[in-house]
């Protein structure tokens, strides 16, 4: 009879090592490692496991709506039976709303099994109650034992499994405690067998740490399909819904709802939104046009330059990558000419959304020249362009959709880079094209318009 193996697992990461160890040696967390015993491995034969052809292979199932269209924007075109989708998010952002407002939707006409973990049935009824959804057939669990669950699915036969959430979850013949790190990869593992063996789509819920990842071992993410983070400020009504890997559409996919007394509403256009109090005739402030996955949206990115009262310069950003604003700063100094060693910048993109498309460098340099001249930029302006180390104006990806979204909102002059413009083919109804090749022109373009 094989022997079994002991090990010992990071609880924050993880990482497995043959021994104690006071701090681990992957995430650095003290006193995380846990010693577990391992399954017996037999060395016996397996029966070979059956093949098909791939040209013979069925084509999946078409998605079916969540009744949101902002949700099935970010999950690739809807609920897609068999898929593993896994919800993160801080705590009181909504993921649990969210997910009983897709339950409530989908069980009008199929049955649902909604796995309460961390809430009693009462609580989840309550809730529904709240939300004017407590009807179709939504069956709750207040159990997230694995072979409960697993036993109500086979008589529910349930569209959706929305189990909230993964860190409840357990296994009876587990002697850790729920939340640990081999109870959250074995009931994530078997979740995910259950979905793929019977065609339920289920959603997870996922704790995030204070650094803002998914708690637990990374392996969850790989094995699950779609990896969503639920974003949103606690003081803002506003949330954003983003996924960070999709198996069945684009990456980096974003989609905005609203908090309510009833419930989260989706916002069809986020645009109009982000730019809803932007001031007029306000130094620093700059609209730029970037792109989240399959969507152009338009954002205001503010700037302030005011002078150092210490030896070394300020700099700060929130939503926008702190580094790339450096790079910014310098390049600003160095081509441009422009005096910000004394100068303390603070950058913010307006709204809570934090963008990552290199097509709002353009318009993060623009705000810190409007700030530092004190020259507004036009309110109907909008700018996009990665900028260089050499200062140059480089293309972006998809500039007529983004345009188009312009147009569409009453922008009447657009800067962009030269090589974009495809020799005048860039004409929009009431939308003037300003074509550059480098920060300092397009900086005067946008103060001048």
């Amino acid at each position: 009879m094989p022997k079994a193996r002991t090990k010992y697992v990071c609880q924050h990461c993880g990482h497995q090592e043959s021994r104690w160890l006071g701090r681990c040696p992957a995430c650095d967390t003290w006193n995380s490692l846990v010693e577990e015993r391992g399954i017996p491995v037999s060395g016996g034969a397996r029966p070979p496991a059956s093949v098909e052809p791939l040209e013979c292979l069925p084509a999946d199932q078409p998605a079916r709506s969540s009744g949101q269209a902002e949700l099935d924007r970010v999950l690739g075109g809807g609920v897609y039976p068999g898929a593993v989708v896994l919800v993160g998010g801080d705590p009181g952002v909504g993921k649990s709303t969210l997910l009983l407002q897709l339950a409530c939707c989908l069980g009008t006409d199929q049955p649902v099994l909604y796995v309460a973990g961390e809430e009693s049935p009462g609580q989840v009824g309550a809730r529904a109650k709240r939300l004017g959804a407590a009807k179709g057939q939504v069956a709750v669990l207040p159990d997230a034992e694995v072979g409960g669950l697993e036993a109500a699915a086979a008589s529910l036969n349930p569209a959706l499994i929305v189990l909230d959430s993964i860190q409840t979850a357990h296994l009876a013949d587990l002697p850790s405690a729920p939340g640990s790190v081999i109870q959250v990869r074995e009931s994530a593992a078997r979740l995910v067998r259950l979905a793929k063996q019977t065609g339920t789509a289920v959603f997870i819920v996922g704790h995030v740490t204070k650094e803002g990842s998914l708690a637990g071992p990374r392996v969850i993410e790989h094995m699950v399909d779609t990896v969503l983070y639920f974003e949103g400020e606690r003081y803002d009504s506003y949330r954003i819904l983003r996924a960070v890997k999709n198996r069945f559409g684009a990456t980096n996919e974003i989609g905005v709802f609203r908090m309510t007394a009833g419930g989260l509403s989706e916002v069809p256009n986020a645009s109009e939104v982000f730019l809803a109090e932007r001031p007029a005739g306000v130094t620093g402030s700059c609209v730029a046009a970037c792109l989240e996955g399959s969507r152009p949206l338009l954002v205001e990115v503010q700037a302030l330059v005011a002078p150092t009262s210490f030896g070394m310069p300020r700099r700060m950003a929130t939503g926008y990558d702190y580094n790339r604003a450096c790079l910014i700063l310098a390049v600003l100094e160095r081509r441009v000419g422009l005096g910000l060693g004394a100068q303390d910048v603070y950058l913010k993109v307006v709204g809570g959304l934090r963008v990552e498309d290199p097509a709002c460098d353009l318009a993060v340099a623009v705000s810190v020249a409007s700030s530092l001249r004190e020259r507004p930029v036009d309110h109907r302006t909008v700018v996009l362009g990665e900028v260089g180390l050499a200062g140059e104006v480089r293309a972006s990806g998809r500039v007529e959709d983004r345009l188009r979204e312009a147009a569409k909102l009453g922008f009447t002059t657009a800067v962009v880079p030269a090589t974009a413009c495809g020799h005048g083919k860039l004409k929009f109804e009431g939308l003037k094209v300003i074509g550059v090749h480098d920060v300092g022109k397009a900086i005067e373009a946008a103060l001048e318009g």
